[in-house]
């Protein structure tokens, strides 16, 4: 494992490269909005890939390199995250299918910029689909579905049965895997990684087909 520190619009982003032997794709991943890429699904999800023979970038926000934890504005995040991954396929990753995905608040910046980057697959790590609904508030928080409608590429959501953040449905390109635990997704790394094990390599090799 390297890293590499990586310039965009909005402060230096740090990428943690691990190399899969002969790799056949690329999973670049993004952290949640208060945590970093340390996080055990994340790991989970790393090692799991690097096994399948798909090479990963684990790849930090400016704002949790340069030590804030508040998450910058979704324009933001978006346009750093959007040259992150452009430089990682024009450098170390060139010419590999790219999988995009992340956790949470990373899974939201996969989702919205994969059209634009040519994701061939999204992977979402407890995707926070509805927010909570606050005691004083009179209406339901609105839910994020349409960034998930959003992507036309085959995407998976590893779930927890108990995340307050709620289930998002399945659909035709969505494929929806509930795991026990909550929005931390630590209670069966194992079975997060098998949801990862049995969906990357058809994704890949759906990619290889076309």
């Amino acid at each position: 494992m390297r890293a590499l520190e990586l310039d965009t619009p909005h402060g230096l982003a740090r990428a943690h490269l691990h190399p899969a032997n002969e790799p056949r794709a690329a999973l670049v991943l993004g952290h949640g909005a208060g945590g970093g890429v340390e996080a055990p699904d994340i790991r989970a999800a790393a090692e799991t890939a690097v096994g399948e023979g798909v090479s990963v970038a684990l790849v930090e926000q400016p704002y949790r390199v340069a030590g804030r934890r508040s998450p910058a504005p979704a324009k933001q995040l978006d346009a750093a995250w959007t040259a992150v991954v452009e430089q990682l396929f024009d450098g170390e990753l060139s010419g590999l299918p790219f999988v995009a995905g992340g956790r949470s608040l990373g899974a939201r910046v996969a989702c919205r910029t994969a059209e634009t980057l040519g994701a061939v697959a999204v992977l979402c790590l407890a995707f926070p689909f509805q927010p909570p609904q606050r005691r004083a508030a009179k209406e339901p928080s609105p839910s994020r579905l349409g960034e998930l409608d959003a992507v036309t590429v085959p995407t998976l959501v590893v779930q927890g049965t108990g995340d307050p953040f709620g289930m998002p449905p399945p659909g035709p390109r969505r494929t929806v895997v509930q795991v026990a635990g909550n929005h931390g997704l630590k209670t069966d790394l194992d079975a997060v990684a098998a949801a990862v094990r049995e969906w990357l390599p058809t994704v890949v090799a759906e990619r290889a087909r076309a």
